[in-house]
């Protein structure tokens, strides 16, 4: 099964396509989609659905993973990001993806073994379940990562629910 998971941001969002063939991880490629801070808000908007549904039409996920929003307490970065994320969404569904949703608490539980752990402990485990050389950076990317991997994570328990 091939997962893209999307970290969504205005100025960067993080992407991590991997593959998951039976109980282990294969990183396809990882990035981040970058925009400039003196473009309105429509434009980088459209830049990041144009790129979203490149990589889509490239690498050919089964589906699409999505953190979900962390409420921040700047009204209007969650507004931002809110509106990222529902780019990023639109851009999962006209590319004909099912899109799943996970919380930061499920992510990081799924990862790190504890939903409360720190960037650095998500970051070290996702180098270490993809078996890669360097921890992804920025963030956003290792987040996009980490949200792959707890979707295969997951799709493994239902797999092995369903057979009970």
């Amino acid at each position: 099964m091939r997962i893209i998971g999307i970290d969504p941001g205005i100025a960067i969002t993080g992407y991590g396509i991997i593959d998951k063939v039976d109980n282990s991880y294969k990183p396809v490629t990882y990035g981040k989609i970058s925009t400039e801070a003196d473009a309105s808000t429509f434009e980088r908007l459209l830049l990041l659905y144009n790129n979203l549904i490149e990589i889509f039409a490239v690498y050919h996920p089964e589906c699409a993973v999505i953190e979900e929003l962390f409420f921040n307490k700047n009204a209007k970065t969650a507004m931002v990001i809110g509106q990222a994320r529902g780019v990023a969404i639109l851009a999962a569904a006209n590319s004909g993806l099912e899109v799943f949703e996970y919380t930061p608490l499920q992510v990081k539980q799924a990862v790190a073994g504890y939903g409360r752990a720190d960037k650095k402990q998500v970051q070290r485990m996702v180098k270490l379940l993809l078996n890669l050389k360097e921890v992804p950076t920025p963030d956003d990317v290792a987040d996009a990562l980490a949200a792959a991997l707890c979707h295969g994570s997951s799709q493994k328990m239902r797999t092995l629910l369903d057979r009970s």
